[in-house]
């Protein structure tokens, strides 16, 4: 999945592809664990998409902080 349509999601959809790519990524790592794994190019292909994912995440709760800060005048709390 690209970046671009990863950016088109809405968060409950983000929170459902995680769980899919989660279990998928899980069933190829016991698959590889008993040697029955055919396609190991997946596997790096769902870790990107997962790190995609959390790095829109992030760039979304950057901005949404960004804004208040900006509307509000004062730091977000940490």
């Amino acid at each position: 999945m690209k970046a671009t349509e990863v950016r088109t999601l809405n968060e409950a959809e983000l929170a459902e592809q995680l769980d899919e790519l989660h279990d998928e990524w899980r069933t190829l790592r016991f698959q590889e664990a008993v040697g029955q794994l055919t396609a190991t190019s997946r596997t790096r292909e769902i870790r990107k998409t997962i790190a995609r994912i959390h790095t829109i995440r992030t760039e979304r709760q950057t901005e949404a902080e960004t804004r208040a800060f900006l509307a509000s005048g004062q730091p977000p709390a940490r």
